[in-house]
């Protein structure tokens, strides 16, 4: 099971696992996988103590993600202050009025004093950039990876400086080829049965399509991964491993509302919808009367990064505090593998599971072409 990116990066099997907990890095690490920690949503002094303890808690290699559009409003400003105030400008009141409306009919209490989050997180060249910064300071991090567009020459150089590898996620063979162009080391090709930002073409033909258009560029498959036979079919194409994300919301490492658990826990394949409705761009989650909401042609329509989370922050905070009462309008991004996402596993059990599936397909393959 192990590829040459295996080798390269020092990891055991080509199994990449981005989360937003640090348990679940170190729990995938610790398992031979590459735990990848989304870092949108931190300061860069809460990511450091984020890596501090992922640090302390593995001493195998993990990968850092952050996010840097190819394209949002208020591009090209490096002031993180002044970007922030220019944007706030330009959120109407009408979507602040509709948030807060939504959040009173359901009964999601306000956060308390002190708890509201900054307006302007990650989203940005500007926020995301010391982000990187503190990424780099950490020796045991090998890849940085950017989940929305080609990341900017002057990280991609940075990143390279560092002795690291960069990565960038696509949804189509003419981004991967662009990443491929600006020097991006490994491209992952995110099917749209994939969690969270995600395109509108199907994994199995979208990965033939880039591993094929940037050949010999390595290809990490993504979008609906949740088996080890899944794993081996996208080896079989020609990817170097598998990127996952959805599977590990349930793991019993994951910082989960419980809440949250039981809607993911109880949701099919056919529960989930691409939206806008929480960051301006189509983002895969659980269906619910929050993205009812914002589909609805009476209401406002979503805003573009990163105006709508501008908007929609402090709800998401809200909801992650308050998550029975939000339960309703949760943020729950994920993939269409939820279907099969009906228990709470160890970590290492999950891997395990996933490396056995993984060999079990492997020999079926190499049983048929035997007797053929």
């Amino acid at each position: 099971m192990r590829t040459d990116l295996c080798n390269q990066i020092g990891i055991e099997f080509p199994i990449f696992a981005f989360t937003h907990c640090r348990d679940v890095v170190a729990a995938v690490s610790n398992a031979g996988g590459l735990g990848v920690l989304g870092a949108v949503g931190y300061s860069p002094e809460q990511l450091q103590t984020e890596l501090d303890w992922i640090d302390a808690h593995t001493d195998k290699p993990y990968g850092v993600d952050v996010v840097i559009p190819g394209k949002y409003e208020g591009m090209g400003e490096m002031d993180p202050v002044k970007l922030e105030q220019e944007l706030l400008q330009m959120v109407p009141d009408e979507h602040r009025r509709f948030v807060h409306k939504l959040l009173d009919d359901h009964g999601v209490p306000e956060l308390p004093e002190g708890e509201i989050p900054p307006a302007l997180i990650g989203w940005t060249e500007a926020t995301a950039s010391p982000l990187i910064d503190e990424a780099l300071r950490h020796e045991k991090v090998r890849l940085i990876a950017n989940a929305l567009g080609t990341p900017p020459a002057e990280v991609i150089d940075r990143v390279h400086e560092s002795g690291r590898l960069i990565a960038a996620l696509c949804g189509s063979p003419a981004q991967a080829v662009r990443h491929k162009n600006a020097g991006v080391d490994i491209i992952i090709a995110q099917g749209t049965e994939g969690g969270g930002h995600t395109g509108d073409v199907g994994s199995v033909v979208l990965w033939p399509q880039v591993i094929d258009a940037v050949a010999p560029t390595p290809v990490l498959a993504a979008g609906g991964i949740g088996s080890g036979r899944q794993v081996a079919a996208a080896i079989a194409m020609g990817a170097e491993g598998a990127w996952t994300g959805s599977i590990w919301l349930t793991v019993e490492e994951a910082d989960q509302a419980p809440a949250q658990v039981e809607s993911l826990l109880a949701a099919t394949s056919r529960d989930t919808v691409r939206s806008r409705s929480w960051t301006g761009k189509p983002c895969r989650m659980l269906r619910n009367e929050w993205t009812d909401a914002w589909e609805d042609p009476a209401n406002p329509k979503p805003l573009g990064m990163p105006l709508q989370f501008m908007v929609t922050g402090e709800a998401v905070a809200r909801g992650h505090h308050y998550s029975q009462q939000a339960k309703d309008i949760a943020f729950n991004p994920v993939g269409q593998i939820v279907g099969t996402m009906n228990k709470v596993r160890k970590t290492r059990d999950l891997m395990a599971d996933m490396v056995e599936e993984y060999l079990e397909a492997s020999d079926r393959l190499n049983r048929i072409n035997e007797n053929a």
